[in-house]
């Protein structure tokens, strides 16, 4: 009768699939590049509070001024992050401020409904949740700024 390999064993095959696989996708080059183009013109913020809101909880992934984290350099969060990023910047970029009242009227409507910011970039980034009084502001501050460009 032949012998099973034993649990130490699977698990050592398996942790060096794991670890394999891992050092693989590292290969993958998406992801491992982190521009961050110059800032034509930034959104016109209204005050210094509603702005700094924004630059807390926006501007990672809805500007050119993204800090990228340590974890953006390792696949695969590295192309979950530049994914959200390139996604946020083509909704809405606040770094590149092209006059567009919708874009000002829906991230209002985003913020007010509580969608944006996201709970999966809260989770990790806890000073980027809003409190019921800076969600507000943010909101004012957008629609101002949509009734300003429109």
């Amino acid at each position: 009768m032949a012998r099973r390999p034993g649990l130490r064993r699977v698990v050592l095959v398996g942790g060096g699939v794991v670890v394999a696989a891992f050092l693989a996708i590292q290969l993958v080059p998406y992801g491992w590049s982190h521009p961050n183009p110059p800032v034509v013109r930034d959104a016109p913020w209204p005050d210094e509070e509603s702005a700094a809101i924004a630059r807390t909880s926006c501007y990672d992934c809805h500007s050119n001024e993204t800090d990228w984290p340590a974890y953006s350099y390792v696949a695969p969060m590295s192309w979950l992050v530049r994914s959200d990023v390139e996604e946020g910047r083509d909704e809405l970029n606040l770094s590149d401020w092209d006059a567009d009242a919708d874009e000002a009227d829906d991230a209002a409507e985003e913020v007010e409904e509580g969608s944006m910011p996201p709970s999966q970039y809260t989770r990790i980034h806890r000073d980027a949740r809003l409190t019921d009084d800076e969600r507000a502001t943010l909101v004012a501050a957008l629609e101002q700024m949509a009734g300003d460009d429109g």
